[in-house]
């Protein structure tokens, strides 16, 4: 389960944050993990609960997870199609199999609410 490790690089990036704005506790952490990243939610928002719990600095802190929609552009015809769910299996108006996904694979700090 990798999302751990990067729960606590997470956890440095919010320390040094914290640091330089002399912070003395994180309130809420949003985040955008792309359904492409690799990470598996459930396991990062569980991995930050039981992290957070252990220091004091992010003790109490929420974490709000947005997950953008993924543009899948048809090689075909060029058209796009945008989901959040499952990949598409063909293109809607020419039904081409290969279809090229943009975006969706990002892992982001988006905003930090701190005291």
């Amino acid at each position: 389960m990798h999302e751990i490790s990067l729960v606590q690089g997470l956890f440095q990036q919010l320390k040094d944050l914290a640091a330089e704005n002399k912070a003395t506790k994180i309130i809420s952490v949003t985040m955008e993990i792309g359904p492409l990243s690799g990470v598996v939610i459930d396991s990062f928002q569980f991995g930050f609960d039981i992290l957070s719990a252990e220091e004091s600095l992010f003790q109490g802190a929420s974490l709000i997870i947005n997950s953008p929609e993924v543009n899948y552009r048809c090689t075909g015809c060029g058209y796009i199609e945008s989901t959040n769910g499952a990949r598409p299996t063909e293109c809607l108006k020419c039904e081409e199999l290969l279809l090229i996904p943009d975006g969706g694979d990002d892992l982001l700090l988006l905003q930090v609410e701190m005291e």
